[in-house]
């Protein structure tokens, strides 16, 4: 599924824009960067393993780093 469809979706499910869906992703992924917990570094050692081009992932690169890891959990199963 493309990222538009994706958006899409996901707009329509929850009567939002697509602007929207994109911009609460955003602001979710970069709450999650900044406000990282006292754990001794090991939400930010997941973090570190987002392909990402900037400090902060885009919700695009989030996103396919997710369904990649899902995809090979998947694959691990069969």
């Amino acid at each position: 599924m493309s990222m538009r469809r994706l958006y899409r979706r996901i707009a329509r499910e929850n009567k939002v824009s697509l602007s929207e869906v994109r911009t609460e992703i955003q602001i979710a992924v970069d709450a999650a960067y900044k406000n990282t917990p006292n754990d001794g570094g090991v939400i930010a050692a997941y973090q570190r393993r987002v392909p990402r081009k900037g400090v902060i992932p885009t919700p695009e690169e989030v996103i396919c780093y997710v369904a990649g890891q899902v995809q090979g959990k998947r694959g691990g199963v069969r």
